[in-house]
């Protein structure tokens, strides 16, 4: 079989669900961020990237994603939200936020879920771990989904679509 460099961080990433609370440095949130940049898409790049390492609003977004869950009554999701020790992005003290033009003519999806991707394994090329979250977008459906949307800076016609976390494995 094949083996490079590439292929090996391929055959190594996995999704870390318990992360220590240090901070990822500046330089690893950028090389990540920059890696979702260079993403294939069709025609311009339809994406807008929001890192999130502020401790009270990932809270706070882990609250909000909760409680929109609770409300809509999602089966298979119910458990979790009414688990108060339930930390849907699992410690992270970095979550980057996959936002897509909501007026792009084109379908956005597979754009940013290789953005996402590339992040995943440029993180894994830094030593880092991630995870692929789906629960946390679920705080835009909350009643607080509009300050989130401003206190994050998500321009207007961006609606969240896919999110990651990243850092330390602790596990």
């Amino acid at each position: 079989m094949i083996m490079n460099e590439t292929l090996a961080v391929i055959r190594q990433r996995r999704s870390i669900r318990r992360y220590q609370p240090e901070q990822i440095s500046d330089a690893e949130r950028d090389a990540i961020l920059a890696a979702g940049q260079c993403a294939p898409h069709a025609g311009a790049p339809v994406w807008h990237f929001t890192a999130v390492q502020n401790r009270a609003l990932l809270d706070q977004l882990n609250q909000a994603a909760k409680a929109a869950v609770r409300q809509m009554g999602i089966p298979g999701l119910q458990p979790l939200a009414e688990n108060e020790a339930y930390d849907c992005l699992y410690g992270a003290p970095t979550l980057v936020i996959v936002s897509t033009d909501e007026a792009s003519p084109l379908p956005p999806e597979a754009d940013c879920a290789a953005a996402v991707q590339n992040m995943l394994l440029a993180a894994q090329s830094l030593g880092l771990g991630s995870c692929w979250i789906f629960f946390v977008t679920m705080a835009f459906f909350s009643p607080q989904g509009g300050e989130l949307r401003e206190a994050l800076k998500i321009p207007e016609g961006y609606k969240p679509l896919f999110s990651a976390v990243f850092g330390y494995p602790d596990e």
